[in-house]
């Protein structure tokens, strides 16, 4: 067992800028149908969700990088942050199985400026 973590920050500017210049192009190739209809559901408040998954995106694969090497192909719509009834967000894989993860754990947090996630892993 091993206990792994990932982190990550952006700014909110970033990715709102990325989807003004890209649209539906950029959020399409980054995240999935539930992620999009969840963020566009927040109003004024959406680019700050859609940077916080994005961070949580860039923190999961900080945190299980090592058990991906060349064994996995995995991309951006193959992790889904989705939240459960109690607004707590967790992680679901898509089209892909990583046996070597036992656990994943997840706190993603935003203000007016950043969007920030942290990831604690426990690898077989």
């Amino acid at each position: 067992m091993k206990i792994t973590c990932g982190t990550d920050i952006i700014e909110i500017k970033r990715i709102k800028e990325s989807i003004e210049d890209l649209g539906e192009k950029f959020l399409e190739r980054v995240y999935t149908k539930k992620e999009i209809a969840y963020c566009e559901s927040k109003k004024k408040q959406k680019y700050q969700h859609y940077a916080a998954r994005f961070a949580a995106k860039e923190a999961i694969f900080k945190a299980i990088s090592s058990k991906l090497s060349n064994k996995y192909d995995i991309g951006w719509k193959d992790i889904e942050v989705i939240n459960d009834q109690n607004g707590r967000p967790h992680i679901n894989f898509l089209n892909i199985k990583i046996e070597e993860i036992d656990e994943i754990d997840i706190s993603i947090s935003h203000c007016r400026e950043y969007a920030t996630a942290n990831v604690v892993a426990i690898l077989k």
